[in-house]
């Protein structure tokens, strides 16, 4: 039995909306982030540390360009899932480095 032809094209179509959705939302992080730690490093000043670092490391983190400058410059491949759970670890370590007022 062979799979129906207008099954896999759904597939494919889904896989592609999955994809551009996951770029939008990776540069998304890597503007907001990334932007608004920086813009807060700017304003406030690098110490305490929850002023921004945190932020700025999680949209860097995040960030494609990252991806693309590690793969040219080191030759290693970093995938999506790792450069999005370093993200949400800086984003995590950020919160509560503000709850213990370091």
């Amino acid at each position: 039995m062979s799979a129906d032809p207008t099954t896999r094209q759904k597939t494919t179509n889904f896989g592609k909306l999955g994809a551009a959705l996951g770029w939008i939302a990776v540069w998304a992080w890597t503007i907001v982030a990334g932007g608004g730690g920086l813009l807060l490093l700017l304003e406030k000043g690098p110490l305490p540390l929850t002023n921004g670092w945190f932020a700025l490391l999680s949209g860097i983190s995040a960030c494609p360009l990252t991806a693309s400058l590690f793969k040219k410059l080191a030759g290693i491949t970093i995938s999506v899932r790792v450069r999005i759970s370093a993200a949400a670890l800086f984003f995590i370590a950020g919160r509560i480095a503000l709850i213990a007022g370091i």
